[in-house]
């Protein structure tokens, strides 16, 4: 029965992609409002806007590491900071002034942390983002069993999976409208680190310069396609396909729509996302595959 998913999700996707394509959503919610100092409440502005909205964290709060130690609490070892600028204004000498003195702007800088890089640092909860997360058990067993699994950060605004960490990147799970979609996206991702170098070192992960390939490449789309197929077999053995395949079956269409000549592209991304959800549940992929 557990094997027979495979071929069972795999025509579904294909039939519904057949169909069109059912819009997609991003399934989680908060995260788009300004950042700000978590003491000072005041919001950052200009530059800093843009220099804390590139940190993609879902938290609008951010600190300094003299801020969260007063608050009792810590940055987390190995955390990075982020510089915000402002300016401070100086008083200088000059004669030419009818007061003797001229105002001067110096920029300066500081670095601050996001609470979600903090330890015993609480915040403000973002009202109506929330919902309680009701943790499904057979997809945490997946999930806590995947062989030498990649870093999973909890509390970023985006869901991302990075070669050159060999770390994935998450929202919180109650950021999330349902459970099942929270764990369809987790799998996404823990299906692209299935190609790192360390693992089944798949070409649309690890380039030649160790980095992801070009967005809107062959290698691009054709992984972004195994990651959602990845994505829908392992939600099948958790029993959650029903509730997260149209939103695969939507993101994947967006690229086939891109690689119509690619005649053979649905049967080796398949053949691809097979082996990699076989890595994730701890299989050994058949020897006589007929795909790479």
């Amino acid at each position: 029965m557990k094997d027979a998913v495979y071929q069972v999700i795999t025509d579904r996707v294909i039939a519904l992609l057949e169909q069109g394509t059912v819009p997609w959503h991003k399934p989680w919610r908060g995260g788009d409002m300004l950042p700000q100092n978590l003491v000072s409440r005041r919001p950052y502005r200009g530059v800093n806007v843009f220099l804390l909205h590139a940190m993609s964290y879902q938290s609008q709060f951010w600190l300094t590491f003299k801020q969260a130690q007063a608050m009792g609490g810590n940055v987390r070892k190995g955390e990075h900071a982020c510089p915000v600028v402002f300016w401070k204004w100086l008083d200088v000498d000059d004669a030419s002034e009818p007061t003797g003195k001229r105002r001067l702007p110096l920029l300066r800088y500081y670095s601050v942390f996001n609470v979600a890089q903090c330890e015993r640092v609480t915040a403000p909860a973002i009202e109506g983002t929330d919902r309680p997360h009701n943790p499904i058990e057979t997809a945490e067993r997946i999930v806590a069993a995947m062989p030498r699994r990649p870093a999973i950060r909890h509390g970023l605004d985006r869901a991302f999976y990075s070669p050159a960490a060999d770390s994935v990147g998450m929202p919180l799970p109650e950021r999330f409208d349902t459970a099942e979609n929270y764990y369809n996206v987790l799998f996404h991702e823990l299906t692209h680190s299935t190609g790192h170098e360390s693992r089944l070192n798949r070409k649309g992960v690890n380039g030649s310069d160790g980095q992801w390939s070009a967005f809107g490449s062959t290698p691009y789309a054709s992984e972004e396609l195994v990651a959602e197929m990845g994505a829908a077999f392992l939600s099948g053995q958790a029993g959650i396909v029903e509730r997260t395949l149209d939103n695969s079956a939507a993101y994947v269409a967006s690229w086939l729509k891109r690689l119509k000549h690619d005649s053979r592209l649905v049967v080796l991304a398949a053949a691809q996302a097979q082996k990699a959800a076989d890595f994730i549940l701890g299989r050994q992929h058949g020897e006589s595959e007929e795909a790479p």
